[in-house]
């Protein structure tokens, strides 16, 4: 797996834990004799030189007041768009907010999450503590919406992360193709 063109402050994001558990991450003695600048960074972010990605958005975006989990999705795929229409019917409590993919916020969501900024191939949930991409995103938002949807959910993990991300994988690179675009090139939700 190629890491070189991920920037340094990804590594030093406390959502490692994230990361580690889908195995992107090598382990820490292999990172200091294969990654030396992450100490750097890592010890900077540590002292206070400049907030993380993390806590920069945790402050604009999870205020004590509202921490709801953000959706980011693509702004100008009928699908995705679709995709938020039929989600905000099925979640009365308004529990998930909705955030383009293409927008300001949506890229700094997308660096917190460890994905490029200008990535728009996945649906991404982030929570104030973790973030999820493709299929277990997708699993994460109908574990919010009414029933029968969390029944659903539970049911699709006994499918393999890889079955179900194969699956994603194969919508989400023919969406323009089968869904369109939206004629305005921009999203019906801000």
């Amino acid at each position: 797996m190629a890491t070189a063109g991920l920037c340094s402050c990804y590594y030093s994001a406390p959502t490692l834990p994230l990361h580690r558990r889908h195995g992107l991450l090598p382990t820490l003695a292999a990172r200091t004799k294969r990654w030396p600048r992450l100490q750097v960074s890592a010890a900077a972010a540590g002292a206070g030189a400049e907030p993380s990605i993390k806590e920069a958005t945790d402050a604009e975006f999870f205020q004590p007041a509202d921490t709801r989990p953000i959706m980011l999705f693509d702004g100008v795929c009928n699908l995705c768009n679709g995709g938020v229409r039929f989600v905000r019917e099925h979640d009365p409590n308004r529990s998930i907010r909705f955030v383009p993919l293409q927008s300001e916020s949506g890229r700094k969501l997308l660096q917190r999450s460890g994905r490029a900024p200008d990535d728009i191939s996945s649906v991404v949930l982030v929570e104030k503590d973790r973030s999820y991409i493709k299929s277990e995103a997708v699993l994460r938002i109908m574990e919010y919406l009414n029933l029968p949807f969390p029944q659903l959910a539970i049911f699709l993990k006994f499918v393999p992360l890889f079955m179900r991300d194969f699956a994603y994988d194969n919508v989400a690179d023919n969406r323009y193709i089968v869904f369109g675009r939206s004629e305005t090139e921009a999203c019906e939700i801000l």
